[in-house]
C-alpha cells in the first residue's frame, strides 16, 4: 500500500492540533455576544459550518418537494438520474441478472437496485447522505456493493434533495470524489398527508401504483414524523416493443445465440475427419445421422447451422423490471432544554424485484469458454441412449462446441428480496464559550442492507455431465436420468429436468455503523467579520459479505460462477473547516471569504490520508457573486474491490479475428495467436473472469470549480421579471489510480493489434481459435480526467391577473473526458460517445416552465440529450448502421417533453388532483447497436414506447 507523504502528515497533525485548540481559542475571545442566540442557522450541503448564507462556496442543486411531485416519478434514483450533471447508473430499466454477469469490482450486478452517477465518474464515487449522515451501500445478493441503492429511501420521507457536484472528501470523507447527494427528511410537519398515484405507459403496460402517508405533529418541546410508502411497478417485456424484440435492432437473428432449442453441434467426425457444424431439422425429435454425408448437402435429419437457426433470446428479456417497495420511517425530536435537544429515527424498507433472462443455455466443449471445466471438458458417451452420432463426443479429441437451450425448463427468473434497516440517535445543542455561542452535535447510527436472491431455471452441470455420460454410471446414482440434448424442443422430460434443474439461492449483506461529533460556531473577529469554524471526528465500521449457493461454491452451477466474499474495515477521521472573511463593504467589493478545510483519515487496512480543500467566495455587489474552489480527495477501495472473489462477467465482445476481418492487416497476428483462417466467432458473448485485488491503492483526486451567480438588479421587480438568476460553473475532476479494470474490448483489441503480453496474458484460446479464457481483474487504472460547464438560468416572471410564470433552464456541457490505463491505453469513453451501455452526451439540458393561477397550476418540461456516436461493430453491413463507410452509427439528438396539470380543491382539505404525461410525443430512444440489451441505452433514455401518463391526488388533514 502507499504510505502517506511527510508533507501530508504534517498537515494532518497541524489540523488535529487546531481542532484541539478551538474550544480554548473561543473561550479566550471577548467579542460581544448576541442577546438572542442565532438558532436559525443550519448546516447545508457543501459546508459543515452552520450558516444562513443564501449561496455558498460551491454550487448545490436543490430539488424541492414541489419538484419531486411535479416529476411524476416514484423513485429517488429516477429523479437524480434526470439531472443534467448525472451520468450512467443502474435503474429498473436494467434487466441485469442472467445477462451481464459480475463486474470486476465485486459489487455484483445490482439487480433491482437504482443508483446515481455524477459527472460520469461512476456510482461508487458518489456519496449518499441522509440528513447529513452516510447511508449504507447496497446489497443485491450477487456481491458486496460499493454504491448506494436509492430505492432503499422512500420518497414519502423526503423534504428536499441537495446535490453537490464537486469533490468533497475533506468535508465528508471517502467516496465523495464526484459529489454528494444529501437527502433531507421531513421534520416540522403538522397533520396527515396522503399522496396516491397511478400511471401506465400508452401501450397499456408497465403500470405503477404508489401511495404515501405522512403524519406529523408537535408539542411545546417535541415533534414527530411518521412516513409510510408503497410503490408497485409492473413488468414490461422486451418482446412487446419492436426496438427491443431482437438482440440488435435491424439485424434480425444475426446476433442471436448459438445456444438453440434444437441444438448446435460442432465436432470432428472420427470416421471421416470432417469438421461439421450442424443442427437438427425442425421437428426431428429423434434425428438420424449419416456420417457418410459431408458438407452441407445432406439428406439425413441435419443441416448446416446458419443465421436462421440462431436463437432470439430477446423474446424472454424484460424492458422494465417489476419492483415492489414498502417503507416505513419515523423520527422524534425532543427539547430537553432551550440549549439541548435529542432525536431518534428508524427506517425499514423492503424491495421485492424480479429480473428475467432467456432459458439458460448449455454450452459444452473447448469453444464454450464458460470457465467451468465440467462444461468445457465434457465427455458425452456413445452409449447415451439419445446420442444419434454413434461415437463419443470428447472435448479432448473431437468435440468443439455444443449449444443447446432447454426451453423445456422455462426462462431464468431471479427474484430479489432486499431489506434495509436504519437506526440513528443523537444530541445537539448550543452553549456559550466565553462571549461566543457554539453549536454541537453527536450522532450514532447503524444501518444494514441485506439481500436474498432466488434463481429459478438454472442447471446443475455436474448432474448434466453424469446424465450425458455412460448410462451405467448414471444408473448407479439415485435420481439420475439420462439426458437428451439431441432431439430438439420437448425432448427433455420432466424427469430429466428434476435431475438437472435446482433452485439456487444467494445472499449478501452490507453493514455500516458510525459515530460522529461536530462543533461549529464563531472563533474570533477580523476587521471584515467573524472567523467561523466547524470541526469534528467520525468513526465508521464497514462490514460486508456475499454467500452464493452451495451448488455455486462447489463449482456445479451451470450459470455465472462465483465464490464467497467477506471483509470488513474501520476508519477514524478528524476534520476541520475555517471561513475567513477577508473584505467587507469595501471599494473592491462587498464581501470576500476564504475557506479552508481538511480531513485526516486513518483506515485499519493501512491507508492514511489527508485531504484539503480551499475556496473563495467574492460578492462584488449585491447582485453578483464569484466563487472558486480547489479540493483534493481520495476513495478507499471498497470491500468488494479488495476482497471480491473470482467470478464471471459475460461481455458482448467482438473478436477482431472473426472473419471476414474488419481489419485485414490483422490476419498475421490472428494466425500468431493460433486462430485458423476463416474462423467465425460462434457466440457474441464471451465469458470474462473478474475479481478483487487486495493490493489496490486508494484513488486520489483533484477537483476544481469556478463560476458566478448573477442576479441582475435592473430586472428585479421589473415589467419583465420579478427575479432572474444566471449561474455559470466550470468544473474539472482528475482522478489518479482509478480503481477499475481495463475495458475488456479494448484489452482484446490491443492484444490482437500488438501481441503484447501486457494485454494478451490472461486471454487464452482453444485449438479451434475461440476465446476460452479471459482474465480481466481490477487494477489502479492510470487516470480519469473530465471537465465541463454548468450553465443555468432561473426566471420568475411578474405576477399578473392572468397568473405567474416561472422558468428554469439547466444545462451541462462536457468539454473533455478521457480515461487512460496505467500503460497508456486510452479507454473508449469520451464526450459524444456511446460505449459499454453508457453515454457521455456533450450537452444535456432541462427546461421547465411553470404556471400558477389561483388553485390551478401547470408545468411543461423539455429534456434534451445531444447527439452520440458509437461503433457499428459487426452490424456495419446492415442498413441500421447510419454510416457504414466509417463504421460509425449516430444516435440522433433526442428531446423529451413532459407536462402536468393540477388543481387544488380548497373545500376538500386542499385536495390537489394532477394529471401528467412524461414523453408526451412518445419519442423512441435512438437505436444503439453496441448496447447489450433491448437496443437502447437504458441509463440515458426513456424506454421504447415510453409515453407514460399518470393521475395523482394529494390531500392533507
Amino acid at each position: 500500500m502507499k504510505t502517506i507523504r511527510t508533507t501530508r502528515l504534517s498537515q494532518a497533525v497541524r489540523g488535529a492540533l487546531l481542532f484541539a485548540l478551538i474550544p480554548a481559542a473561543v473561550a479566550a475571545q471577548d467579542a460581544p455576544s448576541e442577546e438572542v442566540k442565532t438558532l436559525d442557522r443550519v448546516e447545508v450541503t457543501g459546508t459543515r459550518i452552520k450558516t444562513s448564507e443564501a449561496e455558498g462556496l460551491v454550487p448545490v442543486q436543490r430539488i424541492t418537494r414541489e419538484d419531486i411531485d411535479r416529476s411524476g416519478l416514484t423513485s429517488v434514483a429516477d429523479i437524480i438520474q434526470s439531472l443534467t450533471g448525472s451520468g450512467s447508473a443502474l435503474n429498473t430499466k436494467f434487466n441485469s441478472s442472467g445477462n451481464f454477469g459480475f463486474p470486476p469490482d465485486g459489487s455484483g450486478v445490482g439487480a433491482g437496485s437504482a443508483q446515481a452517477d455524477l459527472r460520469h465518474l461512476g456510482s461508487k464515487r458518489v456519496l449518499v447522505l441522509v440528513d447529513g449522515v452516510r447511508w449504507v451501500n447496497e446489497a443485491s445478493a450477487s456481491g458486496v456493493g460499493s454504491a448506494t441503492d436509492l430505492n432503499t429511501i422512500p420518497l414519502a420521507i423526503i423534504e428536499r434533495i441537495e446535490v453537490l457536484e464537486d469533490g468533497a472528501s475533506s468535508l465528508y470523507g471517502s467516496d465523495a470524489i464526484a459529489g454528494v447527494i444529501n437527502i433531507i427528511t421531513r421534520k416540522d410537519f403538522e397533520g396527515i398527508s396522503v399522496n396516491a398515484q397511478y400511471g401506465e405507459y400508452s401501450e397499456g403496460d408497465g403500470a405503477t401504483k404508489s401511495i404515501d402517508l405522512a403524519w406529523g405533529g408537535s408539542t411545546d418541546r417535541a415533534n414527530f414524523f411518521l412516513g409510510l410508502s408503497y410503490t408497485d411497478q409492473d413488468v414490461i417485456y422486451s418482446k412487446d416493443r419492436e426496438q427491443s424484440s431482437f438482440p440488435v435492432p435491424g439485424t434480425g437473428l444475426s446476433f442471436g445465440s448459438s445456444g438453440t432449442p434444437t441444438g448446435r453441434f460442432i465436432f470432428v467426425d472420427p470416421n471421416t475427419g470432417e469438421v461439421l457444424d450442424i443442427t437438427p431439422n425442425n421437428g426431428a425429435s429423434d434425428p438420424s445421422y449419416d456420417g457418410s454425408q459431408i458438407g452441407c448437402v445432406r439428406t439425413d435429419d441435419y443441416h448446416c447451422f446458419s443465421t436462421a437457426d440462431r436463437f432470439n433470446f430477446s423474446q424472454y428479456n424484460l424492458l422494465l423490471t417489476p419492483s415492489e417497495r414498502m417503507g416505513a420511517f419515523g423520527q422524534v425530536r425532543f427539547e430537553f432544554s432551550d440549549a439541548v435537544s435529542g432525536y431518534a429515527k428508524v427506517l425499514y424498507n423492503r424491495r421485492e424485484s424480479t429480473n428475467q433472462a432467456a432459458p439458460e443455455p448449455l454450452f459444452f466443449g473447448p469453444e464454450a469458454g464458460t470457465g467451468n471445466p465440467q462444461a468445457d471438458n465434457i465427455f458425452i458417451s456413445a452409449l447415451n441412449p439419445f446420442n444419434p452420432f454413434g461415437f463419443d463426443l470428447d472435448s479432448a479429441t473431437n468435440l468443439i462446441l455444443i449449444g443447446r437451450r432447454p426451453v423445456e425448463g422455462g426462462a431464468r427468473v431471479f427474484e430479489q428480496d432486499v431489506d434495509t434497516w436504519y437506526v440513528g440517535a443523537g444530541l445537539e445543542g448550543v452553549f456559550d464559550a466565553g462571549q461566543r455561542t457554539l453549536y454541537w452535535d453527536v450522532n450514532m447510527a447503524f444501518s444494514e442492507n441485506k439481500a436474498e436472491q432466488t434463481n429459478f431455471g438454472s442447471y446443475n452441470i455436474r448432474n448434466i455431465a453424469l446424465a450425458l455420460g455412460n448410462p451405467a454410471a448414471c444408473a448407479a446414482v439415485a435420481g439420475c436420468t439420462p439426458l437428451n440434448i439431441f432431439g430438439g424442443p420437448g425432448t427433455i422430460t420432466p424427469a430429466m429436468l428434476a435431475w438437472i434443474q435446482p433452485v439456487v439461492r444467494d445472499e449478501s449483506k452490507n453493514e455500516l455503523a458510525l459515530f460522529t461529533a461536530n462543533l461549529s460556531g464563531s472563533l474570533f473577529e477580523l476587521p471584515a467579520g467573524s472567523v467561523d469554524f466547524a470541526a469534528g471526528l467520525e468513526h465508521r465500521r464497514l462490514k460486508g459479505w456475499y454467500q452464493p449457493d452451495a451448488l455455486t461454491i462447489a463449482g456445479d452451477y451451470n450459470g455465472v460462477p462465483s465464490l464467497p466474499t467477506s471483509g470488513k474495515y474501520d476508519v477514524s477521521e478528524l476534520f476541520f473547516e475555517l471561513n475567513f472573511p477577508l473584505l467587507q463593504d469595501t471599494e473592491i467589493g462587498q464581501k470576500l471569504d476564504f475557506t479552508v478545510a481538511g480531513r485526516y483519515s486513518d483506515y485499519s487496512t493501512g491507508i492514511s490520508e489527508f485531504t484539503p480543500k480551499y475556496g473563495l467566495r467574492f460578492q462584488l455587489v449585491e447582485e453578483l457573486v464569484l466563487r472558486a474552489s480547489y479540493a483534493e480527495g481520495f476513495r478507499a477501495p471498497s470491500i468488494g474491490e479488495l476482497f471480491g472473489s473470482a467470478s464471471r462477467f459475460d461481455a458482448q465482445l467482438n473478436d477482431p479475428c472473426d472473419t471476414p476481418l474488419l481489419n485485414p492487416s490483422l490476419a498475421g497476428n490472428c494466425a500468431a495467436l493460433g486462430v485458423p483462417a476463416n474462423y467465425q466467432q460462434p457466440n457474441p458473448q464471451i465469458s470474462v473472469t473478474t475479481g478483487g485485488n487486495d493490493q489496490l491503492d486508494p484513488e486520489s483526486s483533484k477537483s476544481f470549480s469556478a463560476g458566478f451567480i448573477w442576479s441582475p438588479g435592473f430586472l428585479e421587480d421589473s415589467a419583465w421579471a420579478e427575479r432572474v438568476d444566471f449561474e455559470v460553473t466550470y468544473y474539472r475532476h482528475e482522478i489518479e489510480g482509478a480503481i477499475q479494470a481495463i475495458d475488456a474490448q479494448t484489452q482484446l483489441d490491443l492484444c490482437v493489434q500488438t501481441l503484447d503480453a501486457l494485454y494478451c496474458d490472461g486471454i487464452s484460446r482453444a485449438v479451434t481459435g475461440g476465446i476460452n479464457g479471459f482474465n480481466n481483474r481490477l487494477t489502479n487504472l492510470g487516470t480519469i480526467d473530465t471537465d465541463g460547464w454548468d450553465v443555468d438560468l432561473f426566471w420568475v416572471f411578474p405576477a399578473t391577473d392572468f397568473g405567474q410564470f416561472k422558468a428554469s433552464w439547466r444545462n451541462t456541457f462536457v468539454g473533455d473526458y478521457q480515461a487512460v490505463g496505467a500503460a497508456g491505453q486510452v479507454q473508449p469513453q469520451g464526450p459524444g460517445i456511446e460505449v459499454v451501455d453508457s453515454a457521455i452526451p456533450e450537452w444535456t439540458s432541462n427546461f421547465t416552465l411553470d404556471f400558477k393561477r389561483g388553485n390551478f397550476d401547470a408545468s411543461w418540461t423539455l429534456r434534451h440529450i445531444s447527439e452520440l456516436r458509437e461503433e457499428c461493430g459487426r452490424a456495419v453491413g446492415f442498413p441500421v448502421c447510419s454510416n457504414p463507410a466509417t463504421g460509425i452509427n449516430v444516435l440522433e439528438a433526442t428531446t423529451y417533453n413532459d407536462m402536468q396539470l393540477g388543481y387544488r380543491f380548497e373545500q376538500f382539505n386542499d385536495l390537489r388532483v394532477a394529471v401528467g404525461v412524461n414523453n408526451v410525443f412518445d419519442n423512441d430512444p435512438p437505436i444503439c447497436l453496441s448496447c447489450s440489451l433491448n437496443g437502447y441505452d437504458a441509463s440515458t433514455y426513456d424506454i421504447p414506447g415510453g409515453r407514460f401518463w399518470y393521475l395523482r391526488a394529494d390531500i392533507k388533514f
